[in-house]
Formats: structure tokens, sequence, C-alpha cells
């Protein structure tokens, strides 16, 4: 089984255990004495590690998310905006209800109250669907290795990208800096040119290099201006090994270009 595929599902397994964990720890932090009761009931003398071992879901929600994102962007990129929509608070949003409040929200404790009473509107109760479908979103990542349809493309490609970027660290180790910065540079342009083509974005050029296909996700919004400046800094080092003759790489700029490469790779899909 190729490496990248076994590090995917090693990585969700995780997540999704993490998750539903993190699902039980909402619940309790909103319904306590219910989620309690209903342990006790299932565990028994085991209850009580049972319930220590429920983790905070305001602690721990916000790593879960981050490590999830990045998984759902690379393997369902098609899925990553609703992903996305349950954690973040809508704009506008004159105001809030059951249907718009978001898990930012519960991360805040806002509560609605409304009345001469202050009887509730909406509590952060209403962020429990929400991760419900983050959830469900992930799940749905899982299926889709078990289908016959997942195309392992990308994975195949990321294998070589990291045989291909080991070979430059130890083109640079041994001096040969031109040549270290040059295959880095040549999995650069893959890999945008696949990021491209992940996001159905056409670049005219017939032969494009790295910057126009950095200029191509910049106008597309795939990127922001800083990761813009970054992948063209790293472009500027890869045409000083390709192209200027008259002035040499140095160690520090081939490891820069080397490592900022992986970043992209790893980060950017």
């Amino acid at each position: 089984m190729l490496p990248n595929l076994d590090r995917y599902k090693k990585d969700l397994a995780s997540l999704l255990d993490k998750g539903e964990q993190l699902h039980l720890a909402i619940q309790r932090e909103c319904f306590p004495e219910k989620i309690e009761y209903l342990i006790q009931k299932q565990y028994g003398d085991k209850a009580k590690e049972v319930l220590k071992a429920i983790p905070s879901f305001v602690e721990d929600y916000q790593p879960w998310y981050s490590e999830a994102k990045i998984l759902v962007k690379q393997l369902l990129p098609d899925r990553i905006s609703d992903f996305v929509s349950y954690y973040e608070r809508p704009k506008p949003r004159k105001n809030i209800t059951y249907e718009n409040y978001r898990i930012e929200d519960y991360l805040q404790g806002l509560n609605i109250t409304a009345g001469w009473d202050s009887h509730k509107v909406v509590g952060p109760d209403a962020a429990i669907p929400q991760f419900r479908q983050q959830l469900a979103i992930l799940n749905s990542v899982k299926k889709r290795f078990d289908s016959s349809l997942f195309d392992i493309q990308q994975l195949v490609q990321a294998d070589l990208f990291d045989s291909e970027l080991d070979s430059a660290r130890e083109l640079a180790k041994k001096k040969f800096l031109r040549a270290a910065g040059a295959l880095a540079g040549v999995v650069l342009e893959k890999h945008l040119d696949q990021v491209c083509i992940s996001h159905s974005i056409k670049v005219t050029k017939k032969e494009p290099n790295i910057s126009d296909l950095n200029n191509a996700l910049k106008d597309a919004d795939v990127t922001d201006i800083p990761q813009w400046r970054f992948v063209q800094h790293l472009a500027d080092i890869r045409n000083l090994c390709d192209h200027n003759k008259k002035s040499e790489p140095t160690a520090e700029q081939v490891d820069e270009l080397v490592a900022g490469v992986i970043k992209i790779t790893k980060t950017l899909f």
C-alpha cells in the first residue's frame, strides 16, 4: 500500500476517534446531568473512569479542527467550504438563531436571551448539530477510501514529491547547490500545477512557470497575499539556481528553498 495512503488512513482514524470523544464532550458540557446519568447507567462501576477520560471541548476542539480541516481539504476538497461553514460565524448576521449559531459561538460561550425574564433564544447546545455535520463530512472521507472511485493520483504524486525532495536535500548536503535547487523547483512547479487542476483553474499559458501558476492561484482566491509572496520568493531562489549564472546560490538559500517547497506541498492543496 502507498505510504501516504497509510498515513492518511492512520491520521483519519485518529481524528475520527478524537471527534467521537469531542462529540461526547460537547453533549456533556451542554447537558451534564443527562449525559452523566446515561454513562453511569451504561458503564456502572467504570463510569468514573469514562467520565474522567472525556476531554474538554473548549480546550481540545481547535487542534482537532485544524488537523481535520487539512485532511478534508486534501482528500475531499469539494466539501471543505461546508466543513469550515459549520465552525465560522456567517457574515453578515443580523440575528443569532438556532440555524446560524456556529461552533465559533460555542467556544466564546455565547448565549442569546430576550424579554423581561431573559428567556433563552439560543445557546451553546445549538453547536452540537454543527459539530455532528463536521463529523459526518470526516466520515465521508473514510468512505471515499473504501470506494473504487477514489482517485489516488495525488497520493502517488505526493510520494514522488517526497522522494524527489529527499534527493534535493542529499544534493544540497553534498554541495550540488544548483542541482538541489533546480530539483526542488521542479517539485514546486508540479505541485502548483496539480493544485490548479484540483481547483479547476485554467492557466492560458502553454507552458506556465511557477510565477504563472502562483498568480493564477492568487487570482482564484486559493492562496492569499502572504502565501503568494512566499511562493514567489521560492521562485526567485529557483531562478537563481536555474538561470542566473553570474551569481551562485548559497547553501542557506537552497536549504530555504527545499524547506519551503516541503511546506507548500504539505499545506497547499
